[in-house]
C-alpha cells in the first residue's frame, strides 16, 4: 500500500512538473512571439528605408551624369 502511495506521489509530482514546463514554455513562446512580430515590422521598416536611399542615390548619380555631360 505505501509502494503504491508512493507511486501516486511521484507521478503527481512528474505531472505538475510538465504543467509548470508546459506553462513556462507557453509564455516563452507569447513572448518569442511578440519579438518576431517586432522583429519582422523592423526589418519592413529597414527594407523601406534602404530603398528611399537607393533611389535617392540614383538620383544623385543622374544628376551628377547630367552635369557632367552638361
Amino acid at each position: 500500500m505505501h509502494h503504491t502511495s508512493d507511486n501516486i506521489d511521484r507521478l503527481e509530482q512528474q505531472v505538475n512538473e510538465l504543467l509548470m514546463l508546459c506553462k513556462r514554455l507557453g509564455e516563452d513562446n507569447r513572448a518569442l512571439r511578440v519579438q518576431l512580430q517586432h522583429l519582422n515590422t523592423e526589418r519592413a521598416t529597414l527594407i523601406e528605408q534602404k530603398e528611399q536611399v537607393r533611389a535617392q542615390v540614383d538620383a544623385m548619380i543622374t544628376r551628377l551624369r547630367s552635369m557632367e555631360n552638361a
